[in-house]
């Protein structure tokens, strides 16, 4: 199974010259380092980005994920453009409970708190 990334989030991303895979680091809610393996297709007039399954198994087993949870990547600039550094940031989230007709969403991490969405 793949994890498909929108198109536009591609301009987060530094790939190397020439190639369709980038690897990355993201920190969790807990501050947990989680590495993360993103590519391209190699043909096509539509890049198509995914999160190859090796590289995000692991975090959504650990982090109990379901089909109905949502995960968002964050990046943080610093520095110059020449040596501008990227910090990326995970947070897998789970709809706990709708709020005046809003869905309210909490890091998977403080769910017990909330208790299950009735």
């Amino acid at each position: 199974m793949l994890f498909h990334f929108p198109t536009h989030a591609l301009e987060a991303f530094s790939f190397p010259e020439g190639a369709h895979t980038t690897r990355f680091e993201a920190v969790d809610a807990t501050d947990n380092i989680w590495g993360f393996c993103l590519s391209t297709r190699l043909t096509g007039a539509h890049p198509k980005p995914v999160l190859l399954r090796s590289s995000w198994r692991r975090f959504v087993e650990e982090k109990g994920l379901v089909p109905e949870d949502r995960v968002a990547f964050f990046m943080e600039r610093s520095g110059e453009a020449d040596g501008m550094i990227r910090r990326y940031t995970v947070r897998a989230q789970r709809k706990v409970m709708i709020l005046m007709g809003q869905d309210v969403w909490v890091d998977v991490e403080d769910v017990p708190l909330y208790g299950p969405l009735n």
